[in-house]
């Protein structure tokens, strides 16, 4: 999804909103609302990669950590990833895992005493080029979204409790340079994996075998009900119930498909899917932690659109809630409490931050936060 230009008047009115952000006070010293737990986006900076890190706040507010932005270890490309998950962190929040797409490598990071991430080793090749999205399932399986030409795959790797990324031999599964991966995720037991081919309006599915490899889906790539497959997640409470954003149908056309991933991983659609929600380019999407509800953020309308998630996998639009000062949107993630919702703002620079009560959302009062420089991709809470 490329990046929309801005105005002359309000670039200068962000760079000045930005100049403010070296001066921002640590963690906690600028509120009286005590930290919950702390946000994490992938800088995706060229030539030496680096973590934006923020305390949350009871009150939705986010604080920038002292001595931020932290060093990943690798190098990023300074340009949009165009993908879904590019950042990720361990069920135990121990660990931060984030694509340094600008050198083919993947960083693993320990998060230390006060939300601090401080990487563990070196960073570990991803086997392929232009990393973009990476998958952490419950044991400890990774798979890594490969992108770039001459090297697109989902190559799988083993996390270590102390933090060591080792490649699974012969885990590697090859798409065509074209396929545009945009996203790689598992369902909540692991046992299922789904890649979407945004280039190519596709979707991976996969079932996974004991010793970590992948087995395809008879059927598999699927194709996708419009153009654009790009951010996608199964529901955390029903594990058969797959979710897909439509993000290139056009201006006013964005749709989100629903699909019951079958034992085997064959995809079937969901009632009438897919389900407009009159918006342009729903790129991202966020479930909630008991699986009534979506959120898909819109790239191409500055908006985040809400549906309830039914019984049997459909969706009912419930309405379309504004980003304050958005554009180019690039993705979500709720809070573990699930009461907050993060949006990584990359066109604009900022972290956004809503109130989630069952289906709706309210901007909290202190949202937007500026980002540092660099072309922020993917977001995680912890």
């Amino acid at each position: 999804m490329r990046k929309r230009t801005c105005l002359a008047a309000c670039g200068s009115m962000l760079a000045a909103t930005i100049g403010l952000f070296g001066a921002a006070a640590p963690a906690g010293a600028s509120t009286a609302s005590p930290v919950v737990g702390y946000t994490y986006i992938d800088g995706n900076t060229a030539a030496a990669n680096t973590i934006d890190a923020f305390a949350r706040h009871a009150d939705g507010s986010v604080t920038p950590l002292a001595r931020g932005p932290f060093a990943a270890g690798g190098a990023g490309t300074g340009a949009g990833l165009a993908s879904q998950g590019a950042i990720q962190a361990t069920r135990d929040g121990r660990y931060l895992l984030a694509v340094d797409a600008g050198s083919n490598q993947v960083s693993v990071l320990r998060v230390t005493r006060g939300g601090v991430p401080v990487p563990v080793g070196r960073p570990v090749a991803s086997d392929g080029k232009q990393p973009v999205s990476i998958a952490v399932s419950p044991s400890g399986l990774v798979y890594v979204a490969n992108s770039g030409a001459g090297g697109s795959n989902y190559t799988g790797f083993r996390l270590s409790p102390g933090g060591t990324l080792t490649p699974i031999p012969g885990s590697t599964f090859a798409v065509p340079d074209s396929s545009g991966l945009g996203d790689v995720f598992f369902n909540a037991l692991g046992t299922h994996l789904v890649g979407t081919r945004t280039g190519t309006s596709l979707i991976d599915s996969f079932v996974v075998l004991p010793g970590g490899r992948l087995l395809a889906a008879h059927g598999s790539p699927f194709t996708g009900q419009g153009l654009g497959q790009l951010g996608a997640e199964f529901s955390p409470a029903r594990p058969s119930q797959l979710f897909v954003s439509n993000a290139h149908n056009g201006v006013g056309l964005g749709t989100v498909s629903a699909y019951r991933d079958g034992l085997l991983g064959r995809l079937t659609p969901a009632g009438a899917s897919p389900y407009a929600d009159g918006q342009t380019a729903p790129c991202w999407v966020e479930i909630s932690h008991d699986g009534r509800y979506l959120f898909t953020v819109n790239t191409g309308s500055a908006s985040i659109s809400s549906y309830a998630i039914k019984a049997d996998g459909s969706l009912a639009l419930i309405g379309s809630t504004p980003i304050a000062g958005g554009g180019a949107d690039i993705d979500a993630r709720l809070s573990p409490d699930g009461r907050t919702l993060s949006v990584d703002g990359s066109g604009a620079h900022i972290l956004s931050v809503f109130a989630v009560s069952g289906g709706h959302l309210t901007e909290v009062p202190s949202s937007p936060t500026p980002l540092p420089a660099g072309a922020p991709s993917g977001i995680v809470n912890t």
